[in-house]
């Protein structure tokens, strides 16, 4: 999965630091991560030193991986914006190497964090970054707001050697997938799970256990992945369609091919074509 970049270190406290040779720095056109035009990776500092004077430019320090620490760069010199190219979506998915994927998807979680709390949702006022902590702090009201991170589940429905794959009625993701959806308020993350299937496929479920979690950074979710089994002999799908296109039942030796290696959905499907989860 994503996040799985042994044998590297990802360092998440928030310990500001200057840039140093060796580090990499991202910029941003609204919220659109630009790479360096020549290796399709995030600029080092030498090579966006090489390009502009970054010393009196604003920068945030987001996070570290081994000894190399990550910034952004809350201005984009022409000459960097000349040299760079824009990554859209999840354009990050073929990023090699994955250690560095991961980096560029963190970082665009990060930014877009900060993008969308410049102002306090309390007062109105003008945010500041925290000077000890990752937050924006308001200076009017004293509100403090933290990353935003949203739970999901993602659900592997079983039925003896079977397993239930849906597809998206819309957007461009037109592979199978396993049934997904964001927690509500006061709610377990068991109950999302009951709650998800019997609104998108209408079967109800059992013995429900935990796999595994993932941090998704393209919508800001830490996803939680669960087997469960069905609570019925009646395969019926009855789909939710603004959500859905197909919801299918596929026999263990059937299971289709394809899907981002990266992702807790290929995982889970691929540990189900295995054997009995």
């Amino acid at each position: 999965m994503i996040q799985n970049i042994a044998p590297h270190h990802y360092d998440n406290a928030y310990h500001p630091r200057p840039p140093k040779a060796g580090d990499r720095v991202f910029f941003y056109q609204d919220t659109i991560p630009l790479l360096s035009r020549a290796t399709g990776l995030p600029f080092t500092w030498e090579e966006a030193q090489a390009l502009a004077d970054l010393s009196a430019l604003p920068l945030t320090y987001l996070f570290a991986i081994d000894q190399t620490a990550f910034h952004w760069c809350h201005v984009v010199p022409q000459a960097v914006a000349d040299a760079a190219c824009p990554v859209k979506d999840r354009g990050f998915y073929n990023t090699a190497p994955g250690w560095l994927a991961f980096a560029c998807i963190t970082a665009s979680q990060l930014h877009g964090w900060y993008h969308d709390h410049q102002f306090c949702g309390r007062c109105g006022a003008m945010a500041q970054q925290d000077t000890v902590e990752r937050a924006m702090r308001c200076p009017s009201c004293g509100n403090l707001v933290y990353p935003t991170i949203s739970p999901a589940v993602i659900v592997g429905v079983t039925h003896g050697n079977r397993l239930l794959l849906t597809k998206y009625a819309g957007g461009s993701f037109r592979n199978y997938a396993l049934i997904a959806g964001f927690a509500e308020i006061g709610e377990p993350l068991e109950d999302t799970v009951r709650r998800e299937v019997m609104e998108e496929v209408g079967l109800p479920v059992k013995n429900i256990r935990f796999y595994k979690s993932q941090p998704w950074s393209f919508s800001s979710s830490l996803l939680s992945g669960f087997y469960c089994d069905l609570d019925t002999d009646d395969e019926t799908v009855t789909l939710q369609e603004d959500e859905l296109g197909e919801g299918t039942w596929f026999d263990r030796a059937n299971l289709p091919q394809g899907g981002s290696v990266i992702s807790l959905t290929y995982e889970m499907i691929e540990r189900f074509r295995q054997g009995p989860v």
